[in-house]
C-alpha cells in the first residue's frame, strides 16, 4: 500500500534524529585486561601499567565543539514533541562536552581547593579506561565532585547506564540538575561531599555532609553481600589537601565494614598522586617505603593502575588566587595515577570479620612502626614466648624483620594469634592513645 506524504516526511524526521541509517557500523569501544595483585603472586612489575595506552596512545575521538553541539541540541529539542519523552541518549547525538576555556571558567566559581578536568579529551581517555565497567553496567557509577560536568557528559556519551553526580560546591548544581532534567533516569544530581560521608557524632546533617546510609537508601540502593558483584563503582580525584587521611578513613571502614563499604564491595576509581600510589604499591623489603598502609591496602585490595596523567593536565583551583596552576615544567613525580581499587572477596573468613578487622589494622601499624624489627621480638612484645611458636607455622627465620613479611603473611598471623587464644587486646590501648597523640603512621 503507497504510503501518504505525511507518513513519508514522518519517517525521514525520525531517520535524522537518529543521523544513521540503518546499516552504519556502530562506533568501535576500547577494552582493557585485568591485573591482578595478588600479594603473593605479584613481582613489583604487576603495578605497572604495563601494555595500556598513554595519552598519546590511545585514541581520541572527534572534538564536539560548542557550535556543532548547539545543532545537537536544537536536533534533541525537536524529538521531545515527536516521541513524547525525555532527550534519548545516542551516540550519534552526544551531550556537549564544551571546550577548555569554556569549563575553566565554570570551574573557577569553586570556592575551595579543588582540581579538576575541564579538557574534554582527558575525560575520553578517562571513559575509554573504563568501558568494560561501562559495558558491563550492572554497578552504579558514583562521580565525586564533577563541577562543570565534563567527566559526566562523558560518561553518560560513552553509555554509563546510570551516574550519580555527588557534588559539594552549590554553584555547580543548577546545570548538574538542568542536564539531570533532561535524561531518562541516567543521571542523578546530589549535594553531597563523598569525601566527608559519615562524620563522627549523631543527629541532623546538612548538606553537602551527609551519613551513606541516607545516600544509599535515597538513590534505592540495598546492601549486597560481599561475595556478590561489585554494586558501585566511585569514580574522581582524591582531594590533595588530605588525600593520606582520606585512605586512612577508607582502610578503617573496609575491614569493619562500615560506611559505603557496608553496602558491599565498592570499587575505587580515582586519581591519586603518584606519591601515594607508589606508597600504596611498595613491596617488603623497601624498608623507607614498605607501611602498614601499603600492607593494608594491598591485604585488603586488587590495585590496578590504569593511566598515568601530568598534573598540569587538571586545573587546580588555589585557595589564594582561585586561578588555575599554569602548565609549567613538572616532574614525573607530579602526575596523578588513575587507579583501580577494588576489594577482594575472599578478604573476611572464620578468623577476619568486620568484628575484628580494626583489631588487624592496628596490629599492621605496630609492626610497621619499626620495618627493621624482628618480628619475633614484636610477638614476644604481645605475649612472651609466643614468637617462635609461630614463627615457625609461617616458616619465618627468627632475623626476619617486620618490614619482610607480605600483606598476605601478615593476614595469616593475624589469623593464627586469633586461633591460640593467647594473645589479650590490652596492646591496642596503647595503640590507640599513640594514634590519638600522633594520627595515622
Amino acid at each position: 500500500m503507497a504510503a501518504c506524504g505525511g507518513c513519508r516526511f514522518f519517517v525521514l524526521t525520525l531517520r535524522t534524529l537518529c543521523g544513521t541509517s540503518r546499516s552504519a557500523a556502530p562506533l568501535p569501544l576500547t577494552k582493557h585486561s585485568t591485573l591482578s595483585t595478588s600479594a603473593r603472586t605479584c613481582s613489583p612489575d604487576s603495578f605497572s601499567s604495563g601494555s595500556r595506552k598513554t595519552p598519546a596512545q590511545v585514541g581520541k575521538p572527534e572534538l564536539i565543539t560548542p557550535s556543532s553541539g548547539g545543532v545537537q541540541r536544537n536536533l534533541s529539542a525537536v524529538a521531545l514533541p515527536l516521541l513524547g519523552q525525555f532527550r534519548p541518549l545516542c551516540r550519534y547525538d552526544p551531550l556537549d562536552l564544551g571546550d577548555v576555556d569554556e569549563n575553566t571558567q565554570k570551574a573557577l566559581a569553586c570556592k575551595h581547593l579543588r582540581r579538576f578536568i575541564v579538557d574534554p579529551s582527558l575525560a575520553r581517555i578517562v571513559t575509554d579506561h573504563l568501558a568494560g565497567d561501562i559495558e558491563d553496567g550492572k554497578a552504579v557509577i558514583f562521580e565525586c565532585n564533577p563541577g562543570p560536568g565534563v567527566l559526566t557528559r562523558a560518561l553518560l556519551n560513552r553509555g554509563a547506564q546510570r551516574v550519580v553526580a555527588l557534588e559539594s560546591e552549590a554553584n555547580f548544581l543548577p546545570e548538574l540538575q538542568d542536564l539531570e532534567s533532561k535524561l531518562e533516569g541516567q543521571l542523578d544530581v546530589v549535594h553531597c561531599d563523598f569525601f566527608k560521608l559519615d562524620p563522627i557524632g549523631n543527629g541532623s546533617m546538612k548538606p553537602p555532609a551527609m551519613y551513606s546510609e541516607k545516600l544509599f537508601s535515597d538513590l534505592s540502593i540495598s546492601e549486597v553481600p560481599w561475595s556478590a558483584d561489585v554494586p558501585v563503582k566511585i569514580v574522581g580525584i582524591f582531594s590533595h589537601r588530605n588525600e593520606k587521611s582520606i585512605l586512612w578513613k577508607l582502610i578503617y571502614n573496609l575491614f569493619e565494614r562500615r560506611s559505603i563499604f557496608h553496602y558491599g564491595r565498592v570499587e575505587l576509581i580515582m586519581f591519586i598522586t603518584k606519591n601515594e600510589y607508589t606508597k600504596l604499591v611498595t613491596r617488603p623489603k623497601d624498608y623507607k617505603n614498605y607501611l602498614a598502609f601499603s600492607v593494608l591496602w594491598q591485604m585488603a585490595c586488587d590495585i590496578e593502575l590504569l593511566h598515568e596523567e601530568p598534573l598540569s593536565s587538571f586545573l587546580t583551583i588555589t585557595r589564594s588566587n582561585k586561578k588555575s596552576t599554569s602548565k609549567s615544567t613538572t616532574s614525573q613525580s607530579d602526575n596523578l595515577c588513575l587507579v583501580r581499587i577494588t576489594p577482594r572477596e575472599d578478604l573476611f573468613n572464620s578468623h577476619l570479620t568486620p568484628l575484628n578487622g580494626s583489631t588487624l589494622v592496628l596490629m599492621v601499624k605496630q609492626c610497621l612502626a619499626k620495618r627493621k624489627r624482628r618480628l619475633i621480638e614484636q610477638i614476644n612484645s604481645w605475649s612472651p614466648g609466643s614468637g617462635s611458636e609461630l614463627n615457625s607455622k609461617l616458616c619465618f627465620l627468627d632475623d626476619t624483620m617486620t618490614g619482610d613479611v607480605y600483606p598476605d603473611e601478615y593476614k595469616r598471623l593475624f589469623e593464627l594469634m586469633e586461633q591460640s587464644g593467647n594473645f589479650t587486646e590490652s596492646w591496642l590501648y596503647e595503640e590507640m592513645l599513640e594514634t590519638t597523640h600522633t594520627g595515622h603512621a
